[in-house]
C-alpha cells in the first residue's frame, strides 16, 4: 500500500471519517489533563504562578511553527506531484495555524509582563513570530482573492516557501541570539537544562493534545474543502448542460 493512495479524496474522505472520533476523543483527553494538571502545579520560585501560562504559550507556539512547517510539505507536494488534497490540506491548516500565533502572542505578552515588566519587545524571537502571522494573513487572503484554485495553491505554495524561512527563524531564533529578552527553549535535550518533571509531564500532555486539537481541525477542516470543491464541480456541469 502507498501512502500516496490517500491523496485520491474518495480513499482520504473514508479513511479520515473513521479515524477522526478518535483523534477528537484523544485531542480533548490530552489538552483537558494536561491543562488542569498544569493548573494545579505549584508556583515557580522565580516565575510565581505566571509559570503556568507556559501550558498554554508552549504548545500554542510550537503548533504555530509546526503548522506552517507542514504547509510547506503539503504545498510542495502539490507543486511536484498535483495531488489535490494536499493542496486543500495545507489551504485548511492556515487559519488553525493563524489562531496557535496569536495564542502563542497574546499569552507570550501576558507572561512576558510579570517576567520582563513589558507586555512587547522587538526581540528576535517575538518579531519573527508577529513576521509569520502576517504571512498567515497574507497566505489566506491570497486563497480568497484569487479565483482560481489551482493558481491559487501555486502562489501560496510559493509563499508557503519565503514565509518557512520565518517559521524556522521563530523556532531557533533563542538558541542563536542573546540579544532579546526570551527565555530560551522550554524544553531541552541539553545537559543542566532540564525542566523540573513537576511542570514537564503536564507540558507534555497539552503539547500533545493541541497536536491532536490540530489534526481533528485539519480533518474537519479538509473533508469540508473536499465537500465544497464537489459541489463547485456538480454546480459548473449542470451550468454546463
Amino acid at each position: 500500500m502507498s501512502i500516496w493512495e490517500y491523496a485520491n479524496p474518495v480513499k482520504f474522505m473514508k479513511t479520515s471519517g473513521r479515524v477522526l472520533p478518535w483523534v477528537v476523543g484523544g485531542a480533548a483527553l490530552f489538552t483537558v489533563t494536561g491543562l488542569i494538571w498544569g493548573f494545579l502545579t505549584p508556583p515557580d520560585y522565580r516565575q510565581g504562578a505566571s509559570v503556568k501560562i507556559m501550558f498554554l504559550h508552549v504548545p500554542a507556539a510550537m503548533m504555530a511553527i509546526n503548522i506552517w512547517l507542514m504547509m510547506l510539505v503539503a504545498s510542495l507536494i502539490w507543486i511536484i506531484r498535483r495531488h489535490h488534497v494536499s493542496a486543500l490540506a495545507a489551504k485548511a491548516a492556515a487559519p488553525i495555524g493563524a489562531v496557535m500565533t496569536v495564542i502563542a502572542l497574546v499569552t507570550g505578552a501576558a507572561w512576558g509582563q510579570p517576567t520582563w515588566g513589558t507586555w512587547w519587545e522587538w526581540d528576535p524571537r517575538l518579531t519573527s513570530f508577529l513576521v509569520l502571522f502576517l504571512f498567515y494573513v497574507g497566505y489566506i487572503a491570497l486563497w480568497e482573492a484569487v479565483e482560481n484554485p489551482d493558481s491559487a495553491a501555486d502562489l501560496t505554495g510559493v509563499l508557503c516557501l519565503v514565509g518557512s524561512v520565518f517559521a524556522l527563524l521563530s523556532r531557533y531564533a533563542a538558541m542563536f541570539w542573546n540579544q532579546g529578552l526570551h527565555q530560551g527553549a522550554s524544553l531541552s535535550v541539553a545537559p543542566g537544562e532540564r525542566m523540573s518533571e513537576i511542570y514537564r509531564y503536564p507540558l507534555y500532555l497539552c503539547m500533545i493534545g493541541f497536536f491532536l486539537l490540530f489534526l481533528a481541525l485539519l480533518l474537519i477542516r479538509t473533508r469540508t474543502e473536499i465537500r465544497i470543491r464537489r459541489t463547485a464541480a456538480l454546480q459548473a456541469r449542470e451550468t454546463r448542460l
